[in-house]
């Protein structure tokens, strides 16, 4: 094993003799970079956002946003790292001993307003700056004049009549992107309590295209820095990274109280918060095994350390109810770093991919060094953060059977749009013909000690017709499933009262968008696929064209 080392605003440096656990930020601020700032050391706040060289999906390197706060710097070993002083210095060359001049999102933030205190400041400039690069980003013609930004969203993020979070898209053209295509979803992450947001905003809708002698915009045409084994050593510390799974497995089996880490996104706040510390990390994030998208004629299969934000691109809406998911699921920030293998390996009742992946009858791939076994994943939760995954197994990948359910919704209960904890979590994946409820299924979030399926209220659907007398019905059923608790979040009855309204609020959602139709299209049979809100997904799901 060679020293490890990062290269950091194009100067490479040595990891060492920092700890094991010692995180990208703290490594930066111990070398000046001070413009990283440590605001709430859970990934929550977004200050600590840095710009991180990653396999791209449209092109070879894509310029991704992570807290660093949450990532240790040995999981950086031999990759590329651009702060917010770095941006100006390498967008493009100057003369000698010239002053930098500002990026393009420095200046924009600078000349709106969209810096008062200027401690969150330099973790937007890294999200904004990350946006900024992204390759498909084009136009919006129809931009969204009243589109919100970061936590400006957490005001009335919930209805009036039930509780539910509003709808709001991630991709394309949609309400939430500027006239310049700027995804304000790529700040969801980041929070200010001085600006209001609105010349932040302002700022972002502001920026132009790269121009041709911009570095970091050739940089995408460059294969990014490829994945290396690591063994750094520290102390009683050890962090690793194997160069391939049986690495990985043999490692485990020798080493079971290793701790397992992807995108650090749950381990981090361990970390940071409840100061754990593991002699022994094994990181899986870079696998090549585990890092594929499949599409068979029956399933699709996603690997255990592809990051949410590559699933999301590399899916393009075919699993409609994950393309409800995403935008739901934390901030970009952390989507850029957590995998359906980490929210699942934690075993967290309140996980948000869990209730999804149940409703679509998902099954977990575990990998050992003597084999491979398939579990369904309504069988793979037995308590509390725990489950069927023997000591030495990995998550190898996530199985979704095809074609999914045409009539889909996702609802996250929470105190804030974007960025929080569920306090409950329903996903629903229906398929109706003729009016009739043929297949049901229903997962749920939050209100047991594990992720759980809803046997109960899909038995009372299945077979009846979709109306509101059945839904009612069912709705009654739904509200008794699960054990909730009371706790800071909620409290046991209100659990129960907003699993009832998510299937309440599915039926008027699928009835609105059918009478809308047929209003449209007079003589025209509808489906009830229609499943949420503005659906912004499409009733053939096709497996076409997605890489791996």
């Amino acid at each position: 094993m060679v020293e490890a080392r990062i290269t950091v605003n194009g100067k490479e440096a040595p990891i060492a003799p920092v700890a094991p656990h010692t995180t990208v930020l703290d490594f930066l601020r111990e070398r000046g970079l001070t413009g990283t700032k440590e605001g709430c050391a859970e990934g929550e706040c977004g200050a600590c956002a840095v710009l991180v060289a990653r396999p791209g999906v449209d092109r070879p390197t894509d310029w991704v946003a992570v807290n660093a706060c949450l990532i240790p710097v040995a999981a950086l070993d031999g990759q590329e790292v651009v702060t917010s002083e770095g941006l100006a210095t390498a967008r493009r060359p100057g003369a000698p001993g010239a002053r930098p001049e500002l990026h393009p999102v420095q200046e924009e933030m600078a000349v709106r307003g969209g810096s008062q205190c200027g401690y969150c400041t330099p973790g937007f400039i890294c999200s904004m700056a990350a946006e900024y690069y992204r390759p498909d980003r084009c136009p919006n013609p129809n931009p969204d004049p009243e589109a919100e930004v970061g936590a400006e969203a957490e005001a009335g993020a919930t209805d009036a009549e039930d509780g539910t979070a509003d709808d709001h898209t991630t991709s394309g053209a949609g309400p939430q992107h500027g006239p310049n295509g700027f995804d304000l979803h790529a700040l969801s992450g980041n929070l200010c309590r001085c600006t209001g947001y609105r010349p932040i905003r302002d700022a972002a809708f502001a920026v132009g295209t790269p121009p041709d002698d911009d570095l970091l915009a050739r940089r995408r045409e460059q294969a990014p820095p490829p994945p290396v084994a690591t063994a750094y050593v520290q102390g009683d510390g050890v962090f690793l990274r194997p160069a391939t799974l049986a690495e990985a497995l043999h490692e485990l089996r020798e080493r079971p109280d290793a701790v397992v880490v992807a995108g650090g996104t749950d381990w981090g706040v361990e970390v940071n918060i409840r100061s754990r510390r593991a002699g022994r990390v094994v990181a899986v994030d870079r696998l090549p095994e585990l890092r594929e998208v499949r599409v068979a004629a029956d399933h699709i299969e996603i690997g255990a350390a592809v990051t949410l934000t590559e699933i999301e691109r590399r899916l393009e809406g075919r699993v409609p109810l994950l393309a409800e998911l995403f935008p739901q699921f934390a901030s970009r920030l952390i989507r850029n770093s957590a995998t359906l293998g980490g929210n699942l390996g934690t075993g967290s009742p309140i996980g948000d991919a869990p209730p999804a992946l149940l409703a679509l009858e998902a099954s977990v791939v575990l990998a050992a060094p003597d084999g491979e076994r398939e579990v369904p994943l309504a069988d793979y939760f037995t308590g509390y953060r725990q489950s069927v995954r023997r000591p030495g197994e990995l998550i190898r990948s996530v199985r979704i059977p095809l074609p999914p359910a045409p009539v889909v919704a996702f609802h996250k209960i929470a105190k804030r749009r974007f960025d929080d904890i569920s306090s409950v979590a329903a996903a629903f994946a229906l398929v109706i013909e003729d009016g009739i409820v043929r297949k049901a299924r229903i997962g749920l979030g939050g209100v047991a000690a594990t992720p759980i399926r809803a046997f109960a209220a899909e038995t009372a659907l299945e077979g009846r017709p979709w109306v509101a007398e059945t839904v009612e019905a069912a709705a009654r059923v739904l509200s008794a499933q699960g054990t909730p608790m009371d706790d800071h979040r909620a409290s046991a009855a209100y659990r129960s009262a907003m699993l009832g309204q998510t299937l309440r609020k599915t039926y008027a959602r699928t009835t609105t968008a059918t009478a809308t139709t047929a209003a449209t299209t007079p003589g025209t049979a509808t489906t009830a696929r229609a499943a949420t809100a503005a659906t912004t997904t499409t009733n053939t799901t096709t497996t076409e064209g997605v890489s791996s």
